[in-house]
């Protein structure tokens, strides 16, 4: 078993095509079903089957794509930390954040760490909470941005930056200008939420059961500018982070319901996979290290309330990682 099979092997996976993994690995049909069926010669067991004109991986392949992905995102860590090793100061982090802080949080601030670390690499990619979680589970990412790892599995974090989550709707909506509003209020409003898979969608879900709404209708929009400019056309409330809409409540475009519980506390995390409560992010590279403490700095801080036009909230949670359990 070779890493350049895995590799091949991986490329199919995930593409579902064995012409479509040749031409990302820039090889030949022919050796992308020869490096699949040497596989298989090993392990003994058929990797992939026909479905109709394609193709899926059988039991036995979706167990290999699952170790196999964690092995190679480890040979990859592991190169990444010997090259900062090896040249302090430098390295590479791949870095994988939930949508709405990759749009609104991690830009301003990586651009602050770039000009005080201008020797580390970073590869963004954002997603929404599912998505995230499967890069750090197979180690696809070397850290992540987003809400608190899940329970009973295998990714532990911290939080490092405050996160506040608000009910907002267009300016002069009738719910804006109540003191207090009921289930039953907003029970009759129509309810914008983020695509399956997203933490915010899954958050306002919760907060619905918390208070008892069943709301009249639900529009699923595909993104947070969408659910954002929806909200301020009068298309519908919705939940969102306040450093999403920072500058449309200052400016005044939408303004908050005052519903009960909010606003929700949910600070950002930093995420990783599979480390002890003991090791905490001692398992991570020096490249991920740096980064997360740099998430902790007043000039991180600086750097988002300037982007945000409005001063953030001191956070007040325990710093020390919490694995999930």
């Amino acid at each position: 078993m070779t890493l350049g099979q895995l590799e091949t092997f991986l490329a199919v996976a995930r593409s579902g095509s064995v012409h479509a993994a040749a031409t990302q690995r820039v090889v030949s049909d022919a050796s992308v079903s020869a490096a699949v069926a040497a596989l298989e010669r090993e392990l003994g067991a058929p990797l992939l089957e026909r479905r109709g004109r394609g193709i899926r991986l059988t039991p036995a392949g979706e167990e290999l794509a699952r170790y196999a992905a964690q092995a190679l995102g480890l040979l990859e860590q592991g190169r990444s930390a010997v090259q900062a090793a090896s040249r302090p100061g430098q390295g590479r982090l791949r870095l994988v954040a939930v949508t709405t802080a990759g749009e609104y949080l991690i830009p301003p601030i990586l651009s602050a760490f770039r000009q005080r670390h201008p020797g580390i690499e970073v590869l963004l990619e954002v997603g929404n909470r599912g998505a995230v979680l499967a890069r750090l589970r197979t180690r696809d990412a070397d850290l992540g941005i987003g809400g608190r790892p899940p329970v009973g599995g295998d990714l532990a974090g911290e939080a490092v930056l405050p996160n506040d989550l608000v009910l907002i709707a267009a300016a002069g909506h009738a719910l804006t200008r109540k003191r207090t509003v009921d289930a039953a209020a907003l029970a009759r409003e129509v309810w914008l939420l983020r695509e399956e898979g997203s933490g915010t969608r899954a958050t306002t879900l919760e907060l619905m059961a918390t208070l008892g709404v069943e709301p009249a209708q639900v529009l699923t929009l595909g993104s947070n500018g969408s659910v954002r400019q929806g909200a301020i056309v009068g298309l519908g409330i919705t939940l969102l982070s306040e450093q999403a809409v920072a500058r449309e409540l200052a400016s005044g475009i939408v303004a908050r319901i005052p519903a009960p519980g909010l606003p929700l506390r949910r600070p950002w995390y930093a995420l990783y996979p599979g480390p002890t409560v003991e090791a905490g992010t001692a398992a991570l590279t020096m490249a991920a290290r740096t980064f997360v403490a740099f998430l902790r700095s007043r000039e991180a801080k600086r750097a988002l309330t300037a982007a945000l036009g409005a001063p953030i909230h001191r956070l007040n949670v325990n710093r020390t990682a919490k694995k999930s359990r």
